[in-house]
């Protein structure tokens, strides 16, 4: 493999280009193979057991924290920077371990190519980059019940940090419309666990799955995601400093008579030394996220999913704006025991009339009966709202009956663009609204912030295509 020196670097010659590796799982040898396109690897597998990555490891297990990281497979082929390309075929369980890199490795599908993957496991490893592979148990002919794809911590061999995960395609089978409620609850598997710390998964689909993506690392982001078809938690937050924006949530399946699991669009909770509701979450940004109960209300699998519910607080320093929350439930936003927070420009609707519901934004006492405390709660517009705690500041919202969301949004409760006329435009307070509302539009667009997670535009058409709506 040859690494050359661009004219453009001339000046940096310690600097050499960065190579491109490749494996085809059936044209490929892992004998004759050296890892070009010409002479492609056969597995995966093959590069890491044989020691083709130069990378970096602990001296010795146990890992203390304190170790230094040491070169293994100095000279190998891959180094940090490279990027190993996979080609069509199966690629079964793709393990990545004992592997810190000095700088991001790049594992990726083969432009034009859809490898199929079983699992993903990454642990005790460092700036790794995986984006565009296809993974899940249905491959290979041997399905099991598992989390398709991990990024963790392992007690013995050490921590994992700087992961970037993007425009992965996850899923339990490719189609469940089959599954009744035994397989949504004991057949479908999880979908993303990430336990690394700033570890990110963006633009990536994870389908037909038990939990959908549970971040338990501190400073993650989840970023741009579809999770749709699940049976429990579609995001869960337990990490500090967790960034949760622009994800799509939808199709919670399976009531919670079936199984034990209160399910929630998103749910996260503290654990501390008294186990949990005893410890704190703190920093934790939802922006832009969109849950929505069912995209068919008359599905007759179709749970009453609680929408952001956190219980078991404390909750700190937590930002709440721009999200989209359509449930059949009371909890459309809950925090029990909330501190130092802002939740901020939110748009809450029922999904169906009757009980549950109408869903709520509440901010209410830890369970433990401590109060939550320094809340601003503010621009929202909501079927319902329960605020109580000490120096909550609560202004600028709009709560709305089921018989007025006409007179609100174009057609709810799916498009919840503001009509035209709406009492929510330009009624918003500046301080503290995000600049750009859930679709990325820039506020204000009028005279003024308008209230909820839509900022009203005059160059738009509603959804049914019949009513421009008027100048800002």
């Amino acid at each position: 493999m040859c690494r050359t020196w661009p004219w453009a670097l001339l000046l940096a010659a310690s600097l050499a280009q960065a190579a491109s590796f490749h494996v085809d799982p059936v044209a490929g040898s892992d004998t004759t193979g050296d890892g070009s396109a010409a002479q492609p690897w056969r597995s995966l597998a093959h590069v890491f057991d044989a020691g083709l990555i130069e990378t970096r490891d602990w001296p010795s297990y146990p890992y203390q924290p304190g170790m230094t990281l040491v070169t293994v497979n100095p000279g190998a082929p891959v180094r940090a920077g490279d990027t190993i390309y996979l080609r069509n075929g199966y690629h079964g369980d793709v393990s990545i371990q004992h592997a810190y890199n000095s700088a991001p490795i790049t594992l990726a599908a083969e432009p034009g190519h859809t490898p199929q993957l079983r699992s993903l496991l990454v642990r005790s490893a460092q700036h790794w980059i995986i984006r565009d592979l296809t993974v899940s148990p249905s491959f290979g002919g041997n399905y099991e019940t598992m989390t398709i794809v991990e990024v963790d911590n392992h007690a013995w061999f050490g921590p994992t940090w700087d992961v970037a995960l993007e425009r992965l395609e996850v899923f339990s089978i490719a189609d469940a419309s089959g599954w009744g409620p035994n397989e949504w609850v004991n057949l479908a598997s999880s979908g993303v666990g990430i336990g690394g710390d700033r570890v990110s998964l963006s633009d990536s689909r994870v389908r037909n799955v038990r939990f959908g993506i549970a971040l338990g690392g501190d400073d993650g982001v989840v970023r741009g995601n579809l999770v749709d078809g699940f049976s429990a938690d579609g995001l869960r937050g337990l990490g500090d400093r967790g960034v949760f924006e622009y994800n799509r949530v939808q199709n919670n399946l399976i009531d919670d008579d079936f199984d034990s699991n209160h399910d929630d669009g998103f749910q996260s909770w503290s654990y501390g030394a008294g186990g949990v509701g005893t410890g704190e979450v703190v920093g934790v940004v939802l922006r832009g996220n969109v849950f929505i109960n069912a995209t068919d209300p008359g599905n007759p699998l179709r749970s009453t999913m609680q929408g952001i519910g956190c219980f078991d607080g404390f909750f700190r320093d937590w930002i709440v704006e721009n999200n989209v929350v359509v449930t059949d439930h009371w909890h459309g936003i809950s925090f029990y025991g909330m501190r130092d927070s802002r939740i901020v420009n939110n748009t809450v609707i029922d999904l169906a009339s009757g009980n549950p519901g109408p869903p709520w934004i509440m901010v209410h006492d830890h369970k433990d009966g401590r109060p939550s405390s320094n809340v601003v709660v503010r621009n929202n517009l909501a079927a319902d709202f329960s605020l109580d705690g000490d120096a909550l500041v609560i202004d600028h919202n709009i709560e709305f009956s089921a018989a007025v969301a006409a007179s609100l949004f174009v057609a709810p409760p799916f498009d919840l663009h503001l009509r035209a006329g709406a009492p929510a435009i330009d009624a918003g307070s500046a301080t503290l609204a995000p600049a750009r509302d859930v679709e990325g539009t820039p506020r204000p667009q009028g005279a003024g912030f308008d209230i909820g997670a839509y900022e009203y535009r005059g160059d738009l058409i509603f959804a049914d295509g019949f009513e421009a709506r008027g100048a800002p």
